[in-house]
């Protein structure tokens, strides 16, 4: 940086130095069968969690389909995590998963990605056992490594893994891009809410406005 020159968050990314990060697109909550709905059907699962479910399947999951196969064509690292304690019994979580009582065991049908957005072989999975993996896993690590200074985010849940997520990576000195229509979850104003809370931290773009962006470079 130039001496005098104003920063800004405002700016566009660098390719070679950038990762998509997908945040928590998982069996668990993705599905109406899965874990985070276990007592209720699938049907009064979709009743209750009507928004999400409305709004995960019919914008945010579709937007990411589309966010994955442009970084793929661009050669854009594209990096997952999900919840998934190391253990079956998931002794290895932090406090608060276990005063929650939550806990996804290591390999199981609930820590599975979306298929939506299944992984390639070599695209990276980070499993976590916190809201933010910068806090249960190595993934600041790997980004280094990678030397990623620009990082994009999608997922779930708009107000708790998204919104830790932003923070932390802000703090940690990435240029953080939020795709604000990849991102729900069980509310409209809790969405919007968390949104208003983080446009600090991080520039936010929608999905169309991103793949422009790309187009562009």
């Amino acid at each position: 940086m130039k001496n005098g020159e104003k920063l800004s968050r405002d700016i566009p990314i660098e390719l070679g130095k950038s990762a998509i990060l997908f945040i928590d697109v998982q069996y668990n909550n993705v599905y109406p069968d899965g874990g985070q709905y276990k007592g209720l059907s699938p049907l009064t699962a979709k009743i209750k969690y009507q928004y999400f479910f409305d709004t995960l399947h019919n914008i945010a999951l579709p937007n990411m389909v589309k966010i994955q196969k442009k970084a793929r064509k661009n050669r854009i690292e594209i990096l997952y995590t999900t919840i998934e304690s190391l253990t079956s019994d998931g002794r290895d979580r932090g406090l608060d998963y276990k005063i929650s009582g939550f806990n996804i065991p290591k390999n199981s049908k609930n820590a599975k990605i979306a298929k939506e957005i299944k992984p390639k072989k070599d695209e990276m999975i980070f499993k976590k056992t916190s809201s933010s993996p910068f806090i249960s896993t190595n993934l600041h690590y790997v980004l280094g490594n990678l030397n990623v200074k620009y990082l994009i985010i999608c997922g779930l849940l708009s107000d708790q893994c998204i919104s830790s997520t932003v923070r932390d990576a802000c703090d940690l000195g990435y240029f953080v891009t939020l795709i604000s229509d990849t991102c729900t979850t069980y509310s409209k104003n809790r969405h919007e809410d968390s949104l208003n809370h983080i446009k600090g931290y991080c520039r936010q773009r929608t999905t169309n406005e991103f793949l422009k962006e790309l187009k562009s470079i």
